[in-house]
């Protein structure tokens, strides 16, 4: 029973971390700048699940884990702004100004559902309790 609630907790643990990158997105949808001051926009990021072979629980369940968060290297969204301080000086994109390429619609989706995963998640963990609650009433 231990190792059910440790499968939902790792999914728990992997969704919170989903959310942080895809909040970050959210956040930085209009950042033109990277951490030294330069013109590049902000480049979204994803978490990349993993299966936790250490944590099995009966059945043949097992956890997950986040193995990495990854950068999205997409191409800029550019925007024709030649007054803009940040606008391209020269080159085929000469007057545009690179903006992050973030689907707001895609990362509300995404966070919709890792919401929904990490309830189903707690729900999980709280049948769990209840199943040893009940198990340990018949037993005393």
């Amino acid at each position: 029973m231990i190792s059910a609630l440790d499968v939902s907790t790792s999914a728990l643990v992997a969704q919170r971390i989903r959310l942080n990158a895809i909040s970050a997105n959210v956040a930085n949808v209009s950042t033109l700048k990277n951490e030294n001051g330069e013109a590049k926009p902000y480049q979204p990021r994803f978490a990349v699940f993993q299966t936790d072979e250490n944590l099995v629980a009966s059945g043949g369940a097992a956890g997950v884990k986040v193995s990495s968060v990854e950068t999205n290297e997409a191409e800029p969204l550019y925007r024709y702004q030649p007054e803009h301080p940040l606008a391209i000086k020269e080159g085929q994109w000469k007057g545009y100004v690179a903006y992050p390429n973030i689907n707001l619609n895609e990362q509300m989706v995404d966070a919709l559902e890792a919401t929904r995963s990490y309830e189903a998640n707690i729900g999980v963990m709280e049948i769990t309790k209840g199943i040893g609650r009940q198990s340990l009433s018949i037993i005393a």
